[in-house]
């Protein structure tokens, strides 16, 4: 990655440090939920990982680790990776809280990559969701390193916003072209999305927390189409075997008038025209996957 791409990296990191506080105010007692048997995986997720008891599961951008923590307590072995400190401490305060054991790193995602690779660690299972492409500087890289931590016939999973929805503004108006060339988006800082979303994210019970939250520290993104995610990691040599596309977005409340429906789904209004807000992405390493990283032409 070059200079430029880690300082925006690092910036990335002060900001999701800032959200970090904000969002965990409102998650109440989340550690209870878990240890009781709730989960914080939605449908979509848990049937595209399929089974994953005695499955080594590295949990990508894993944020405050509640997806972590409910995937080790269907049986995985656990570890999540985040830049993050924020996240991370949360995380791991979390998982002894809860007393479901997951193992977390504080790392920027190509960094943790690179070395798990160059240390033969191997995984089952490579899952991350929800907000992943857009912090992506280098969505090949990202893929090859994927694949180098995935033995042979190991599976990645993605749940992810589907680019098309980042066309509209709040208001539903078409406001953005489609972007599929990583172009770099600067963005005010991550917001207090969890807040915003009235309860859809917090399954262990909503509480107000801090309120009028404005983050100091702005963030940077990156706009990528479905079809440079599904050409980057088909290229790194994992076969795609299911690609699915929702017109709801689970949790969140990203746009105005979103109704809510059994199991946290959100909807376009009444009346909208049903448009794909979420899609899902499962692959398999087949014996063709690539080292990481060796492709030609990436930028550095």
């Amino acid at each position: 990655m070059g200079e430029q791409r880690r300082n925006l990296a690092e910036q990335n990191r002060r900001s999701w440090n800032e959200a970090v506080r904000a969002h965990e105010s409102h998650r109440g007692n989340l550690a209870r939920f878990l240890r009781s048997g709730g989960s914080t995986l939605f449908p979509e997720e848990i049937e595209l990982l399929g089974d994953v008891s005695d499955k080594k599961v590295a949990h990508l951008m894993c944020n405050a680790g509640g997806d972590s923590v409910s995937l080790a307590s269907l049986g995985a072995s656990v570890v999540g990776v985040d830049m993050s400190d924020a996240a991370i401490s949360a995380a791991r305060t979390l998982s002894k809280d809860s007393e479901i054991p997951a193992r977390f790193e504080r790392v920027e995602v190509y960094e943790w990559l690179e070395n798990a690779a160059s240390d033969g660690r191997i995984f089952d299972v490579v899952f991350a969701s929800y907000g992943v492409a857009c912090w992506l500087s280098d969505l090949e890289r990202w893929a090859d390193g994927v694949a180098s931590i995935l033995g042979e016939g190991g599976r990645f999973v993605l749940v992810e916003f589907h680019p098309f929805a980042a066309m509209f503004d709040a208001e539903w108006r078409l406001a953005r072209n489609y972007r599929s060339d990583g172009a770099e988006r600067d963005a005010g800082g991550v917001g207090d999305y969890v807040c915003d979303s009235g309860g859809g994210l917090v399954p262990s019970g909503f509480v107000e927390g801090v309120g009028d939250f404005e983050n100091p520290e702005a963030c940077h993104l990156f706009r990528w189409g479905l079809g440079d995610v599904v050409s980057a990691v088909a290229g790194a040599g994992m076969a795609v075997e299911a690609l699915e596309e929702y017109p709801y977005s689970n949790g969140e409340r990203n746009f105005a008038g979103m109704r809510e429906l059994p199991g946290r789904r959100m909807f376009p209004p009444e009346g909208a025209p049903a448009v794909p807000l979420m899609y899902g992405l499962s692959a398999r390493k087949t014996s063709s996957a690539k080292e990481f990283p060796i492709r030609r032409g990436r930028s550095s």
